[in-house]
């Protein structure tokens, strides 16, 4: 007979597997039993991604997803636009768009790279962090100087002229 062994009643019992965390995919995994001719099942779990925030059923990550691609498309159309009619709004929301596509970025990569309870805590402050400082910024120099679109112009029209 075939005994269905859960990964989480052997980590009862002292065992701590590699990959152990809370669990989206399960996958039955098969092992022979040296003195039995039938094997053992054992299913194992496979966490594809954490979900901090979403409960089970959510589609919070589907919705994410999405809005990263509809951003990225956006900022692909706001380029000619903002070329052809630069202006407050069209800088403001380059800022907006800019930022939120770059913090969607890096926090990939952090949730990539960086493992350990308290370095994502600190990652996480630095990522938020950079993200105002550079919204901020991005909006200091829009209201105080040229604005993104006419300062991308100006640099465009001096290094045409010195070439």
């Amino acid at each position: 007979m075939a005994a269905i062994v859960r990964l989480s009643s052997a980590c009862r019992r002292g065992f701590k597997p590699l990959f152990y965390q809370s669990t989206l995919l399960s996958r039955p995994l098969v092992v022979p039993h040296k003195y039995q001719e039938q094997p053992y099942l054992l299913t194992a779990r496979i966490h594809a991604s954490q979900a901090l925030y979403a409960g089970p059923g959510s589609k919070a990550a589907s919705l994410h997803w999405t809005a990263e691609r509809v951003l990225s498309i956006l900022l692909l159309a706001m380029g000619p636009v903002a070329y052809f009619s630069p202006g407050p709004v069209m800088d403001y929301s380059l800022a907006a768009a800019l930022t939120l596509h770059g913090h969607w970025g890096i926090g990939q990569v952090l949730t990539d790279y960086v493992h350990g309870g308290t370095k994502i805590k600190i990652a996480n402050a630095g990522l938020f962090l950079l993200s105002t400082v550079t919204f901020a910024g991005l909006c200091y120099f829009n209201y105080n100087d040229v604005g993104i679109c006419k300062a991308i112009a100006l640099l465009w029209t001096s290094l045409c002229h010195s070439a």
